[in-house]
This record gives C-alpha cells, structure tokens and sequence, in this order.
C-alpha cells in the first residue's frame, strides 16, 4: 500500500488521503501540491489511464480529491439503484426476473387488499344467513329453482359453490390464502425495508439538510456531547462520529405493522384450521346409559384425524337442575365417568352451563336437555318406565307427555291416565275422561287416586343434551388475537429522530417523528433548554486549536 502524503489540517475530522496501487493504473504520476491559505480547499489532479478490452477505446478519467466535506445523506438513507450492466437490453431472462417483483407489487396493493376483506367479509355474513351443514333436502325445499331468492339464487348456487359449509368451502379458503398472501407481499416490499432504513444510522453533515427536518434550532454556545448525555437520558438511543450526531427512539413503533400482520396471518391460520380439521358432534343421552366419543363426532375437513380420545366411553351417572323459586329452570348439571379401551375410570366430572369438560383435545358442553322417561308404580306394582315424548307448543317452553293405560291394552279404545311435565320436579295427572286430577312430584311417594287406580311417582328421568367438539386451531387464534392487541398498543409509540451538527461553538439541531408530531416540538424544546452553555474558557480549552 502506498501512501500519498498530504498537507496537514486544521480540521480533525476530515481523514487523510489514501491511494490503493491497482494494476489498473499503468502511468506513474507525481502529484502537483500548491502552497495556499490553510482555510482554502486542497485540491490534488490526478491523471491516469485505464486498460480496458481491445474493443473499447481508451478512457481518461480525471479524479479530484477535495478538503470539504462529503454531500449529506439521503434522508430516507436509501441508495441509488444502479443502472443495468447490460446496458438496458430487455431479453427473456430479464423478464423473468422482473415477474416476481411485479407480482409482489400487484398483491401489496392496498385497493387490492381492501377488496380482498370486503369479499371475505360479504362471505361471512352470507355463511351466517345460510343455514349451514344441513342435508341437500333442505336447501332443496328452501331455495327451490321455481321461486329463487333475489330472482337468480337457488340451491344449485349453494351446493355447487360450498356454500352449505361456508366457512371450509374452496372460494372461502381461496380468499383467505389470496389475502395472507396479500399480507406477506407488503411486509416483504414495504414494511421491512421500512425497518431496515429506520434502523440505519444516519448522520448528516450538512446544515443545510438539518434544517430541512421538521423540527430545527441552533444552540450557539453549547457542546454535541451533551446534548447526546441529555438525548440518552430521556430514553434515546445516542451514536457521535465525529461532528455529527444521530438519535432515535421508538424503534419498535416501525415493527408493530410487521406484528399485525403476523398477528393477523395466526388468525385466519387458525380460522383455517378450526373449519378444516375439527371433530364436532351432538348426542342426548338419558341418565344411566354409555355412549363412545367417535361414534356421534364427524370431520368439518380434509385436514381432520381422530385421536386415541375418539375410543373413550363417557357414562353419564346422573342429570339434575337447578330452579329458581319462581320454578324457572336456572343451570343443567351432568355428572360424567370417562372410560378408556380397557375399561378404566380415566376422569370424572359435574359439568354444566359455560362449565365444559376437556379431555384429549376434545371439549364436551352442557346445552340442552331432555325428559326421557317417567318411573311410576300402578296399584303398587312395577316400577314402570313411561317413556316421555316432547309436545309441540308455541315459544321456547318445553312440554313432555305420557300415558299410562288402565283397561285392556289390546282393545280399540284404551283408556288411561295422562301425564304431563314442563320440567323434572313436577308431574300433572288428568283422569280418563281428561280431566285435572292433581299434582305429584317425582320421589315424593305421595300416591294419587285417578278412577280406582293407585298410582306412585317414582322418579323422573332426564337426558343430557352434549355438543362435542375437537379444534385445533383455536390455540392460534387465541396467539394471533393476543399478539394483536400488544401490537396494536406498540404501534402508537412514535419513532423521533434527532439530528446534530457542531461548527465551532454552534450546534445546529434537526428531527423528526411519525406520529404525536404536535407534542414533538414541546419535548424537543424542553430538551434542549436542559443543554449547558459553554463558558469562554472551557470554550478556548475544546476548540482553541
């Protein structure tokens, strides 16, 4: 390495010349050095010239190495893209390369972005006004093809595009993934390199460009370093090279777009999964009996596989309710004894209302029940099981019946005792001839009389009414909404950037930020009237040469 010398100067911050011996300089030159004024600038004429190949012509390049400092930095400290080296030629290859970003532009497009939840969002209120998951006769009867719904909507609509099952349905998913891939195209192209500049470390060193920002002041007796010590103890993040200073805080304020995005990505990846690869089932099951977890659960999707669980045995011991004193019905409780392949008691609990039990992945809720049957004794024999069947009534109140015969079974016209019941705690009996004949309640062991027939109220027999259900997506959409909410917050911090020139005694400071720009000036005024003034002799001490 050869060294040029250079003539020394008053000003520390500029670096001396260094040439590098190339193979691409053949002539030897000798530098012309001129005597002048310290405060002009040095220049140094350099000619020499470069071996290029045959078929290009000689080039003489002349290069000036200058005293004065270098041009200020972009402020969005971004580079220049450099032109093709194939100078501009357009080939296949070319156009191949250029495809993917073109791509990447077209699905970061906000319009398109915007459309794309507008058209998910159009297909989540039409799954909610549609019936889901019922049988083809349904949507048959419903939506028939001699009476369409708005003129053109029939059930060829529903059972050709999916839309029975919205939510897993092809034009549903394809929204999604078109979307989360929307998502990933725009923080590729936008918000990571967004957070790759704002991490850079920009100092500019030109008054010029300080002043540009949108906020600036001058201190005209005052020192850069302590202005970064005051910066560093407001929360800012501090970096001096040599006249220059840079700081910023609330960097995290530019990761929070990249968070929502994720965030929103966990969401629809758990939406996704929950409708393709869940297990959901109903069954009523009256006190006293057994049923197996896979035989009432059936698969949402193509992505849906049972698990051991699926050959557990649940028993349901025993249902009861809870009254208000009004008599209204308050909780609905069942008491469950899981059983695995062999045989073995593996858990065991008293569910009820917004109280489910989990096992292996799958969650069984309490949300209906049932009168199954009636136990009584007729002239003190049995006891007999009356099976209850459900009466259609107007509104949301439930009413069971049953009959007891009390003649002959086998002839044409058989008499006997109604029964009827709103609920497990009271039974009203009618005579023969339909008539009121009282009021018993269930274990009470009170008997009734009804035409010379003696009859007990044993017990009454409720069924549980379970929903079972596997999903496995729901950990991701309890992660993605979580990591929503504590992005949503960060992205309200608000990213400042403060610039800083010393000339001489003066320091020249510029900054800016994103977000709270109306407070932004107030706490940059407070921040710089903590800054000392420099008093003459320390002044004389720092920069008297």
């Amino acid at each position: 390495m050869e060294t040029l010398n250079t003539i020394p100067t008053p000003n520390p911050y500029v670096p001396k010349t260094q040439l590098l011996k190339s193979p691409l300089f053949h002539s030897k030159f000798k530098p012309l050095l001129h005597k002048s004024n310290p405060k002009r600038t040095l220049l140094i004429s350099i000619t020499c010239k470069l071996q290029l190949p045959k078929k290009d012509k000689n080039v003489s390049k002349k290069i000036i190495l200058s005293e004065v400092p270098p041009p200020p930095l972009a402020e969005d400290g971004g580079e220049k893209e450099e032109p093709p080296r194939d100078g501009g030629k357009k080939g296949v290859l070319s156009l191949v390369k250029k495809l993917p970003r073109k791509v990447l532009t077209v699905l970061s497009n906000l319009q398109l972005a915007i459309g794309e939840m507008f058209a998910i969002a159009a297909l989540m209120a039409l799954g909610t006004a549609i019936d889901q998951g019922e049988a083809p006769d349904y949507y048959f009867r419903k939506y028939p093809e001699d009476n369409p719904v708005l003129g053109f909507f029939t059930w060829r609509w529903i059972l050709t595009l999916g839309f029975d099952h919205m939510f897993s349905s092809p034009v549903f998913l394809a929204l999604l993934a078109l979307l989360g891939t929307s998502l990933m195209a725009c923080t590729y192209t936008t918000q990571i390199p967004l957070v790759k500049v704002a991490r850079r470390w920009k100092f500019l060193y030109s008054v010029a460009a300080i002043r540009k920002q949108e906020f600036s002041d001058t201190l005209l007796k005052a020192s850069i370093r302590d202005l970064g010590l005051i910066l560093m103890g407001s929360g800012y993040e501090v970096y001096v090279k040599g006249p220059a200073l840079y700081a910023f805080k609330g960097l995290a304020g530019r990761f929070a777009p990249i968070g929502v995005h994720i965030a929103m990505l966990l969401i629809m990846a758990g939406g996704t999964l929950s409708a393709t690869g869940s297990f959901r089932g109903s069954v009523t099951v009256p006190q006293g009996l057994n049923f197996v977890i896979g035989d009432v659960m059936g698969a949402s999707g193509f992505l849906s596989t049972p698990t051991e669980a699926f050959n557990t045995e649940v028993h349901v011991n025993r249902f009861y309710m809870d009254f208000y004193d009004s008599g209204e019905v308050s909780q609905f409780h069942t008491d469950l004894s899981l059983f695995d392949i062999d045989g073995k008691e593996v858990m065991r609990k008293t569910i009820s209302v917004n109280d489910p039990l989990r096992y292996g992945g799958i969650t069984m809720y309490q949300t209906d029940w049932s009168f199954s049957a009636l136990q009584v004794l007729k002239d003190d024999e049995g006891p007999f099981n009356l099976a209850m069947a459900p009466l259609q009534i107007n509104g949301d109140k439930k009413l069971f019946g049953t009959f007891l015969p009390v003649a002959d079974a086998d002839s044409p016209n058989v008499k006997g005792i109604s029964m009827l019941a709103r609920d497990l705690q009271s039974i009203v009996l009618y005579d023969k001839e339909g008539k009121f004949a009282g009021v018993r309640r269930p274990n009470s062991k009170l008997p009734i009389d009804i035409d010379g027939t003696r009859v007990v109220i044993v017990d009454a027999i409720g069924s549980t009414g379970l929903n079972l259900k596997t999903d496995p997506g729901v950990p991701v959409v309890y992660a993605g909404f979580g990591a929503l909410m504590l992005t949503t917050c960060i992205s309200y911090l608000s990213h400042s950037q403060i610039w800083a020139l010393q000339d001489g005694t003066t320091v020249v400071i510029g900054g800016k930020t994103n977000r709270a720009k109306a407070v932004f000036p107030d706490e940059m005024d407070r921040l710089l009237d903590r800054v000392p003034e420099l008093v003459e002799s320390s002044t004389s001490k720092q920069y008297g040469g």
